[in-house]
């Protein structure tokens, strides 16, 4: 096991400009978004393109409309492996953002990103209902969280995802959790000495800059790899180190959008110096990604709202344009559940906003705002 350690001294000459213009783009951002009417839709619309980069910046393309239809239940085929795993990151974004800020960094709440049950079983003291039941291999299979408002239905449907879970660790022979197969796991990685050492590596940085913290902590993640089956969890966890620290009040950076901005020979450098200015780098380039993406939504639904005029108070139009800003994009059965009309009616109320056609299809149709 990596033995990590802080850079001492800091290298101060070249991080000094990188380091000031990335604590400004991501102050101004979250200044931002802290006053924007669409901050919630900013907010949703990026954690699907987060969880995208992720699995690009490992090699694996998901195209966004496939998780938008995979988030919403309605997949046009099978989901794959990549969808699934991206999924689980967008999932673990929602649960950071959704929580205090301290919570993604202490123990319940690494614990419950890992998919320990006893994190999760702690999390929900006192709440009722089953715990979340996922296996290690970065594949949840169900989840149940009574904060997000679950329907009688989408708990049933959780219970057999449960039940049909643990049937195949069972026939998998794996039926206890404490045993990890030996064909996919390595024995000798010991997951919580890594992770209390990336957490140790992590304390010292409370006297530096957040964004310098954050690039230090990203940096030991990759170097420790506390987690065999969760690497994506690390631009999660330094992006939530800002929001602990306060540098990002209002949202999550998106880090993974930064770090594909970044070439891979400077963000996979032998040099720390070098490594560390990247990391610092796309923090910037992730803060500037998403102010352009806000002004540019804020005008497009500016001119979507535009066509509200002369509108009956009872119109649903109002209502779809919030939906459609709170997605990458929509399809005709997102829509008609979300305003509980029908699919004819929704293509209608599209039609009527003159909203962009993304796939060119005649058939399982999306509409977006780019």
């Amino acid at each position: 096991m990596t033995c990590f350690q802080l850079p001492d001294p800091v290298p101060w000459t070249l991080l000094a400009g990188p380091l000031a213009t990335a604590e400004d783009a991501v102050a101004r951002l979250d200044e931002r978004l802290a006053r924007s009417p669409i901050r919630d839709g900013w907010i949703e619309r990026t954690h699907f393109s987060d969880a995208t980069d992720s699995l690009w910046l490992s090699g694996e393309l998901v195209h966004i409309e496939d998780l938008v239809l995979h988030d919403a239940h309605m997949d046009v085929r099978a989901p794959t492996h990549a969808i699934t795993r991206a999924h689980a990151i967008l999932r673990a974004r929602r649960r950071v953002i959704e929580s205090e800020s301290e919570w993604a960094l202490s123990t319940v709440g690494l614990e419950s990103l890992r998919g320990r049950p006893g994190g999760v079983q702690t999390r929900l003291a006192g709440k009722g209902g089953p715990p979340r039941i996922g296996d290690e291999d970065e594949i949840e299979v169900a989840e149940w969280d009574a904060s997000e408002g679950q329907d009688a239905l989408a708990q049933e449907l959780a219970e057999i995802d449960t039940i049909l879970a643990r049937s195949e660790q069972a026939l998998a022979g794996n039926g206890s959790r404490g045993e990890k197969e030996p064909l996919v796991y390595d024995i000798d990685w010991d997951e919580d000495e890594r992770l209390a050492e990336w957490l140790a590596a992590v304390e010292p940085t409370s006297e530096l800059p957040p964004v310098l913290a954050a690039a230090i902590a990203l940096d030991a993640w990759e170097a420790i790899e506390p987690l065999q089956h969760f690497a994506w969890l690390g631009q999660i966890l330094a992006a939530a180190l800002l929001r602990k620290r306060g540098k990002t009040r209002a949202h999550l950076l998106c880090l993974n959008t930064g770090l594909r901005a970044v070439p891979r020979e400077r963000r996979r450098a032998s040099n720390r110096e070098w490594r560390l200015v990247s990391f610092v780098e796309a923090i910037c380039a992730a803060a500037e990604r998403g102010l352009q993406d806000h002004d540019r939504w804020l005008l497009a639904r500016r001119q979507l709202e535009r066509r509200l005029a002369d509108r009956r108070s009872t119109s649903k139009l109002p209502r779809l344009i919030e939906f459609i800003m709170s997605r990458p994009l929509v399809s005709a059965g997102m829509i008609a559940a979300e305003l509980s009309i029908t699919s004819r009616a929704a293509q209608n109320l599209v039609a009527e906003l003159g909203l962009r056609e993304t796939t060119g299809r005649s058939r399982y149709r999306a509409w977006g705002v780019f």
